[in-house]
């Protein structure tokens, strides 16, 4: 007899062979350590089975296709930051900061290192250490102070030291009474100052100063200018227009190059006109440029 085989329904109870499902995956290789392992297509990130450090898909498999167009892919330059160079005040070591910057930390001494700006327009008994601008307004007083700031404006009365690293600018209707030194002194166009010695490292002169200047710098003065006295330092610009009452000596420094006052003399009134400070040199006539 024939074997016969019946077809129909499976028996009920049996089990029912389920077709495998197809495995979604893709290759990954760790950025760090190179191996290669599978992850599911829709993973966002995973773990090296081999070094265990943590990666996204996304940028193994977008290295891996722009690699194999056009090498490797170059990293996006990042914008450049504008840095300024500043001085610690604790340890005097020089720091690179951003320019909007306020305020920064030593690397070395870990001491704060303060750059905001300030506006004095009362009265104030403080010490002052920042690398920024330092105004003090016609209204504002500041007694028994000993600072250091990157800029100073004095327009109202200033009793103690300062120390102004790059510039100084003295109005008509500051008074002053104690040591000043900066890096370069200015004189706006119509105003006047009145000191009787001064050692600095520069200085612009727009407006009118009686006093002797010791430069290690270049003297400016400007069309609008209106010196009286003596100037020793390293070069001296002179524009057309500007008068100069006084003997110089350029082309040599200072013999005791210091950025500081040598006298404490409270400044003087305002000088009131060119014939009160000229009579004082009757031998010297003004010379204009």
């Amino acid at each position: 007899m024939s074997a016969i085989t019946l077809k129909g329904p499976p028996v009920s109870g049996a089990p029912r062979a389920m077709p495998t499902p197809k495995q979604n995956k893709i290759s990954v290789t760790c950025p760090k350590c190179g191996n290669v392992q599978q992850e599911p297509r829709g993973a966002y990130s995973t773990v090296c089975k081999q070094c265990r450090s943590h990666f996204r898909l996304e940028d193994v498999t977008t290295e891996a296709t722009t690699k194999g167009k056009s090498g490797p892919r170059k990293a996006p330059e990042k914008p450049a930051i504008e840095l300024r160079p500043v001085i610690c005040f604790q340890c005097g070591t020089e720091l690179q900061v951003p320019a909007a910057a306020e305020s920064t930390m030593c690397k070395r001494c870990s001491s704060h290192v303060d750059l905001r700006d300030y506006s004095i327009a009362q009265t104030v008994s403080k010490n002052f250490r920042t690398h920024g601008r330092f105004v003090l307004e016609e209204k504002g007083y500041i007694m028994n102070t000993d600072s250091m700031v990157g800029d100073a404006v004095i327009k109202g009365r200033f009793i103690g030291k300062i120390m102004a690293v790059r510039t100084l600018e003295i109005h008509s209707s500051a008074i002053i009474k104690g040591s000043i030194s900066t890096g370069k002194l200015i004189i706006p166009a119509g105003h006047h100052f009145r000191w009787p010695e001064l050692n600095i490292g520069g200085a612009d002169i727009g407006g009118e100063l009686v006093s002797t200047l010791h430069s290690t710098g270049t003297v400016t003065l400007r069309a609008t200018a209106r010196f009286f006295g003596d100037i020793e330092s390293a070069s001296l610009v002179i524009e057309s227009g500007a008068v100069f009452v006084g003997q110089a000596r350029i082309g040599v420094k200072p013999s005791e190059a210091v950025l500081t006052s040598q006298k404490s003399i409270p400044s003087t009134a305002p000088v009131k006109s060119a014939r009160a400070a000229s009579s004082r040199r009757p031998s010297e006539r003004p010379r204009t440029a």
